[in-house]
């Protein structure tokens, strides 16, 4: 039976036989027995890579971080996470150093990382933005009022989120206004130029 450690692009722990292209953690949410017991452990939500210098990381060990896996790095944002600092490092600096120059009054000077994954934590919780679907940059998610999956932005289309991969992109009206489930500050680092790792099924379906 799979295990509930497979990631929704709103956060959801779901249990699927799908893996995923990255995996990464949000600290302990399971019991001794390896049930999820919470949504989260802690603000430091990251992004990692699914091998690095050879470690083979316990999927549930008691008092261990959780293991969690996401179809690719637009979903784990999506859903709240950054990039790790070690395992990701090229990356972890080029989402803090973007994320920074988009959001420059969102954290203190001088800042720390753990500044940084305040502003993500309250905003992961908080209420969810709503934009004009022609404003959002490419990849970030939405959700539609008449479709209940999530969606990838993607060059002026929509792809529908599956934990398998996405589905036939299409053409959305450019003008309706979505639910976004990406947290602010991402969409903007989003749009300010940061490249998030997409599963090649999204360059290989078209509608």
């Amino acid at each position: 039976m799979p295990r509930q450690n497979r990631v929704t692009p709103s956060g959801e722990l779901i249990a699927v036989p799908a893996r995923g292209t990255f995996m990464g953690n949000r600290g302990c949410l399971h019991d001794a027995g390896g049930q999820i017991r919470r949504a989260h452990n802690g603000r430091r939500w990251i992004i990692c890579a699914l091998e690095f210098k050879g470690r083979r990381l316990p999927l549930a060990d008691p008092g261990r971080n959780t293991q969690l896996f996401f179809l690719d790095e637009a979903t784990a944002l999506a859903a709240g996470h950054r990039p790790c600092g070690e395992c990701r490092r090229d990356a972890f600096r080029a989402f803090v150093e973007t994320w920074t120059a988009a959001n420059p009054r969102a954290l203190p000077s001088p800042a720390s990382i753990d500044d940084l994954d305040r502003v993500l934590h309250r905003q992961r919780l908080g209420p969810r933005l709503r934009a004009p679907l022609d404003a959002l940059p490419d990849g970030a998610f939405v959700a539609l009022a008449d479709d209940p999956r999530p969606h990838l932005v993607l060059g002026g289309t929509l792809l529908p989120w599956a934990p398998e991969g996405y589905g036939a992109r299409f053409h959305p009206p450019s003008a309706v206004v979505v639910e976004v489930l990406t947290p602010e500050s991402i969409v903007d680092a989003l749009r300010a130029g940061y490249r998030p790792t997409l599963h090649p099924s999204a360059t290989g379906r078209d509608g």
